[in-house]
């Protein structure tokens, strides 16, 4: 019979799930583990809504970049045979990549450290998107296209899925064998994680695999996704199973004692800084605890894996609808099970509403073209926004806001003009509130083309035309900002997106080309065709 604690708990997950219950729509499951043990899982929606079948403790989901630590271990347990080093050039075990005069280690690949462009943002920018079929040779050769890198090698943090694209091939050069049969082997078997495989296609037919869906009007339809996957997020798996996974982090029944430490390992930025990046595991702090943890996000698939490894602690929310929130639901749980412990402190107050009420607008970091937007939405809650990604602006306690998502360093707080922002490495920016009455830049309508992106994108009125190396994409749309800072609207799958942009101008002022930093890419130069290089 369960104790009355874990009554409670059941209970209060229970009305977490409320919202997916009793609808014909996809749902979301929650598990919870202490030292090691699977104590709750709990269920709500349907795995199939064409079948009926609703999500239940053998139903298995793509958990997307939570992928990321398992690719991480297989490098760490290669390197503990002697086969190559967290250390070694990444050029070493793959040649085939180009020499862009800086060294890029395996250690910079897994700490995000790396400042190699992203490759999905890369396809996305020649006009792709997840919903289109690409090869895993295109997908490749995104990567080998560019000639520069978003920073110098572990001097700042950007998160980049090609980081552990290249570390799955780094495995599979030296094991002489795909990724799937080398996590198979070495770690999934011997763990008995009998629901968890990587699967390099998404045609390929899994066992108890959820349907990803997205909202469709009053209804649902299914998420397409028609990219392959590699060590940057190829896994399906299950509660049950990450359950296992955790264990062994705990106790090192494969890779041995050493590998939570090598894999929770951090690094310093030059300046001193901590990443909180470490080897496929975000590292922070909630409420004084330890937390280590990882999302994933795919078309129609959500993830968060969440430990709190000194309180014994584990919490993973999955989801196969688009719509639901696991991270915040993860972390709604694990603030359950921490209340009461020792050292556990309370969750920083909110600002009152008036105080809120100051924050939405745009800004614009006039140094970089960055922006910012900022919004109080239906149910007050404070909504950022950084290149279309849409975060919660929560309290930090020290009269700062932080963004609550995964894999983003962002804090700000308001000044008399705008406001100050610092983001990863220690690295601060000052915002200015725009005006809204900004115009287009003279001169912007043409083409420009980057060999890097391999795409030509022409701008006539307030249109984009995209032309790339895969497929058409649709239009985007240009939004002026302030003098020659644009933004270039892209509608994408998972969220409409945004690059920050700044016109680019020869002496006489006539328009040579645009500066576009996206999400994961930064200082990509779009030259106007027919102006000198």
């Amino acid at each position: 019979m369960e104790n009355l604690a874990s009554l409670t708990l059941s209970r209060r997950v229970d009305r977490l799930l409320e919202p997916w219950r009793d609808r014909p729509g996809p749902g979301v499951t929650i598990g919870v583990a202490r030292e090691g043990a699977l104590v709750l899982h709990r269920s709500a929606g349907l795995a199939s809504i064409d079948l009926g079948v609703p999500i239940g403790p053998a139903t298995t989901f793509r958990i997307a970049s939570v992928s990321k630590q398992f690719t991480c271990a297989a490098i760490l347990l290669l390197a503990t045979e002697g086969r190559l080093g967290v250390n070694d050039d990444v050029r070493t075990h793959l040649a085939g990549l180009p020499d862009i005069g800086q060294r890029i280690t395996l250690a910079h690949l897994m700490h995000n450290s790396a400042g190699v462009r992203d490759m999905f943002e890369v396809l996305r920018l020649g006009g792709s998107d997840l919903g289109q079929p690409v090869s895993a040779a295109q997908m490749t050769a995104g990567i080998h296209r560019q000639r520069a890198l978003n920073f110098a090698p572990g001097s700042r943090y950007l998160y980049s899925n090609s980081n552990f694209w290249l570390l799955g091939l780094v495995v599979e050069k030296l094991a002489g064998v795909p990724l799937p049969a080398f996590l198979e082997a070495r770690i999934l078997a011997p763990l008995g994680m009998s629901m968890t495989r990587m699967t390099p296609s998404t045609l390929e037919p899994v066992p108890g695999l959820a349907t990803g869906y997205f909202p469709n009007g009053a209804g649902w339809q299914r998420a397409p996704h028609a990219y392959p996957l590699g060590g940057e997020g190829g896994l399906v798996s299950s509660v049950i199973d990450l359950a296992i996974w955790d264990r062994n982090l705990a106790t090192g029944s494969v890779g041995g004692p050493s590998l939570h430490a090598e894999m929770a390992r951090q690094h310093a930025f030059p300046n001193g800084e901590p990443n909180g990046y470490a080897r496929g595991l975000q590292i922070g702090a909630h409420r004084g605890a330890r937390i280590e943890s990882h999302g994933g996000l795919w078309p129609g698939f959500k993830t968060q894996f969440l430990r709190a490894p000194e309180h014994g602690l584990l919490v993973v929310a999955i989801s196969n609808d688009a719509t639901a929130d696991p991270y915040h639901l993860g972390f709604d749980v694990l603030d359950m099970l921490l209340d009461g412990r020792p050292g556990v402190v309370a969750t920083p107050a909110m600002p009152d509403r008036g105080e809120l009420e100051r924050w939405p607008g745009r800004y614009l970091d006039r140094a970089s073209s960055a922006t910012v937007d900022v919004e109080l939405n239906a149910e007050g809650r404070l909504i950022g926004r950084t290149h279309g990604v849409p975060f919660r602006l929560v309290a930090r306690g020290d009269g700062w806001m932080r963004a609550s998502r995964a894999a983003s360093d962002f804090a700000a707080r308001l000044t008399p003009t705008g406001m100050e922002v610092t983001a990863d490495a220690g690295h601060t920016a000052t915002y200015a509130r725009t005006a809204p009455d900004a115009t287009l830049p003279a001169g912007l309508p043409g083409r420009y083309v980057n060999a890097e992106i391999a795409a030509t994108w022409t701008i006539a009125g307030a249109q984009v035309h995209v032309a790339g190396p895969i497929v058409g994409a649709e239009d985007w749309t240009v939004e002026p900002i302030e003098g020659d800072c644009i933004r270039l609207c892209l509608p994408r799958l998972l969220f409409d997106s945004w690059l920050d942009v700044r016109v680019q101008r020869d002496a006489a002022g006539a328009v040579t080309g645009l500066l576009a930093d996206g999400g994961r890419v930064r200082g990509l130069l779009f030259r106007r065709e027919g102006e000198p290089k």
